[in-house]
């Protein structure tokens, strides 16, 4: 996959009933890593050898992704079932707090995770992926609906993998590159890796009942209060996906937030700008001494 691969190791864990697909690296607190869609552990390749020199780094495979289970039931797919995983992901491998890192997806289930077991993250950072209740909010926008028609057609049963299967995948990396303001941050090998990833046996329907259970969960609509934990925002402002204004008022919702804007990224922060995203969050986790 990549020249960075020999330097970490392949494991997996058993939490919440399902099996979990990992890479590690490193060795000291823990810095846990959640990715996005249509992605995989490997959307943090770069991130994973520099925090290692101080963390045990863990980028899971989200369930439904890559070498996760992938339960059948669309129901397996509720943000309830993700925040137990992540539990079950800290304490299984011996910890009983971390470092929370979360893009797209993953940054949702980090905010959620925060809320739900604060005194299991004792720093959270997330990238491209606004506040609960400010995506809930802009949800009633029709700039940001149409930003996100992709998440109403995702509804359709069946037609959504067939199109995105079609053309041996071809519409994984469109989604990938068609986004990127940097197209040299993603060699064909980076794009082979997620194309292999997406057609594993039920991982498209696995990762597409994500958003098609996303308006029946409790995140669109429960009351947030201020979240206690020390919060670092990391936001590529050329995502045409999640507007910039997501962000505004988000110190409303959380006591300790820094945010950190980077004007020539896309959604893809952490693959297009992985020197500044790292920079960013050593200076954020120095200053609180974690």
């Amino acid at each position: 996959m990549s020249v960075l691969e020999g330097s970490w190791k392949h494991e997996y864990i058993t939490s919440n009933g399902i099996k979990l697909h990992y890479v590690t690296q490193g060795e000291g607190p823990l810095m846990l890593m959640l990715h996005g869609f249509p992605e995989f552990w490997y959307s943090w390749r770069h991130l994973i050898p520099e925090f290692a020199k101080d963390y045990k780094v863990v980028a899971l495979d989200l369930r439904g992704y890559n070498d996760s289970d992938k339960p059948a039931a669309q129901s397996a797919y509720v943000m309830d079932e993700f925040i137990k995983d992540v539990e079950g992901v800290i304490q299984g491998l011996g910890y009983s707090s971390c470092v929370l890192v979360g893009h797209d997806w993953g940054g949702a289930i980090a905010w959620n995770f925060a809320y739900a077991y604060p005194t299991m993250v004792d720093k959270l950072i997330v990238l491209n992926l606004p506040h609960p209740a400010k995506f809930a909010e802009n949800m009633r926008n029709p700039q940001q609906l149409l930003r996100s028609s992709y998440i109403f057609f995702f509804q359709l049963p069946w037609l959504p993998e067939f199109l995105l299967q079609s053309f041996d995948y071809q519409s994984i990396e469109t989604a990938i590159t068609g986004m990127a303001v940097n197209k040299n941050a993603f060699t064909k090998a980076d794009l082979d890796a997620y194309k292999q990833a997406a057609a594993k046996p039920g991982a498209l329907t696995a990762s597409l009942n994500y958003y098609r259970n996303l308006f029946q969960q409790r995140m669109l609509s429960q009351d947030w209060s201020i979240l206690q934990v020390p919060t670092l925002m990391i936001w590529g402002e050329q995502d045409t996906a999640l507007g910039k204004e997501l962000t505004y008022g988000t110190e409303a919702y959380v006591k300790d937030l820094t945010i950190k804007y980077i004007p020539d990224s896309s959604h893809w922060v952490q693959q297009e700008k992985p020197q500044l995203v790292t920079q960013y969050m050593r200076e954020f986790l120095a200053a609180t001494n974690i």
